[in-house]
C-alpha cells in the first residue's frame, strides 16, 4: 500500500511534459477523437460540440481551440480535463480557423455572407474584430512566418490575405473557381513562397506566387491506370486536403476521384507516389516529426496513416462519423 501510495505521490508532483497528438473532428458527430502518433490509437475524446469544423492546437499546448458550426462560437477546450471551458461568440456561422504562431490570436473564418473572418483574443478570450473579406469563408491559415492570414471563400472564388499585425485586409486574388484547401511554401529566410490551392471542380492544385499575387502554375493530378474513377458524391470539391512536410521537401494531395493520397517533391512538384487510402479521403495533418500522414477517411469513418518513408499505409484507426478537418501538434501534459 505504501509503494501504490508513494507512486501516486509521485505522478502528481511530476513536472508537465508535451506529448504529440493528432486531432480528427467528426462533422457528422458531437466529439474529437485524439490520437497518440507513437501508438496509433485512440487515447482520449472532446466531447459536447456538435457539427465540429476545425480545429488546432494552441502554439503553449494548453489548449485546443474548435470552431462551432452549431451554436455560432469558437470553443476553448482545456487540455488537461478535455471539456469546453469556454464558447465565445462569433459574428456567424464558422468554418475553419487557425492560431497565430504567437498564440495571441485566434483566426475564424466565417460562413455565411456578407463573410468575414473574426479575431479572438487569447488573454481575454473574446471576440476583438471582425475583418470584412469578399465572399463568406471556408479556410483560414496563417502563414508559416506568422506574418500572415489568409482566407478563402468558395462563393467568390477569392483569396483573401490580411496583414496580422494590423488585423487588415492586405490585398485579394480571383481564381477561375472557388477557394478549398491552401498549404505554403517558404523562401530560404522564412517567408513566403507560394500559395498551393485547391479549387472547385479541380482534380489538382493552383500555385500562386506570394510576392507577385498572379497564378504562376497549375497542376491536374494523374488517372491512375485501372483504377475505378469515384465521382459520386464529391462536395464540387474531387482534390480537397494538403499537407506539406515539416522538411518542406514534400507535398501530399488528396483525390477523391481515385480514393488516394498522392505525394509530390518539392519544389520541382515532381510526382513520387500514388497511395491509396480508402473513400473520400479529406484533410491531412503531418505531426512535427515528419514520419506519418494523417488522411482523414470521411466515406470509412477512419483516420488512415501512411507512412511517409515507405509511402504505405500502415494503419486505419476507426474514428467518429465522416472525420473530415483534422490537425496535429505538441499538447502540454501535465
Amino acid at each position: 500500500m505504501t509503494i501504490v501510495i508513494l507512486a501516486m505521490l509521485g505522478s502528481l508532483a511530476a513536472p508537465a511534459e508535451d506529448v504529440v497528438r493528432v486531432l480528427q473532428s467528426n462533422a457528422a458527430g458531437d466529439n474529437i477523437h485524439i490520437i497518440d502518433p507513437a501508438t496509433n490509437r485512440v487515447v482520449g475524446m472532446i466531447e459536447d460540440i456538435e457539427a465540429p469544423h476545425g480545429v488546432v492546437i494552441a502554439p503553449a499546448g494548453d489548449r485546443i481551440y474548435v470552431s462551432n458550426e452549431a451554436l455560432k462560437t469558437m470553443d476553448v477546450v482545456d487540455v488537461r480535463t478535455l471539456k469546453v471551458v469556454k464558447r465565445i461568440p462569433l459574428s456567424g456561422r464558422p468554418n475553419n480557423l487557425d492560431v497565430g504562431k504567437d498564440g495571441a490570436h485566434v483566426y475564424v473564418g466565417i460562413r455565411q455572407p456578407p463573410g468575414a473572418v473574426d479575431v479572438i483574443d487569447t488573454a481575454s478570450l473574446t471576440n476583438v474584430k471582425s475583418v470584412p473579406v469578399k465572399g463568406e469563408i471556408h479556410n483560414v491559415y496563417v502563414t508559416p512566418d506568422g506574418r500572415y492570414v489568409v482566407a478563402g471563400s468558395i462563393a467568390a472564388s477569392t483569396i483573401s490575405v490580411i496583414d496580422a499585425p494590423s488585423k487588415t485586409l492586405s490585398w485579394t486574388l480571383t481564381l477561375s473557381s472557388g477557394i478549398r484547401p491552401m498549404a505554403f511554401t517558404r523562401n530560404p529566410d522564412g517567408s513566403t513562397k507560394e500559395i498551393i490551392v485547391q479549387l472547385s471542380d479541380f482534380h489538382g492544385f493552383a500555385i500562386v506566387d506570394f510576392a507577385t499575387r498572379k497564378e504562376i502554375r497549375r497542376i491536374t493530378l494523374p488517372d491512375p491506370p485501372g483504377q475505378h474513377k469515384e465521382t459520386e458524391v464529391l462536395q464540387g470539391s474531387p482534390s480537397h486536403g494538403l499537407a506539406i512536410s515539416p522538411d518542406g521537401k514534400m507535398l501530399w494531395a488528396t483525390s477523391k476521384y481515385y480514393d488516394s493520397v498522392m505525394a509530390y517533391s518539392l519544389p520541382d512538384y515532381k510526382l513520387l507516389k500514388v497511395v491509396r487510402v480508402g473513400g473520400h479521403p479529406d484533410w491531412l495533418t503531418i505531426p512535427p516529426d515528419g514520419k506519418s500522414l494523417y488522411v482523414a477517411v470521411a466515406g470509412d469513418d477512419a483516420t488512415v496513416v501512411v507512412d511517409i518513408k515507405s509511402m504505405k499505409v500502415i494503419k486505419s484507426i476507426p474514428v467518429g462519423s465522416v472525420p473530415k478537418r483534422n490537425a496535429s501538434g505538441i499538447l502540454r501534459r501535465p
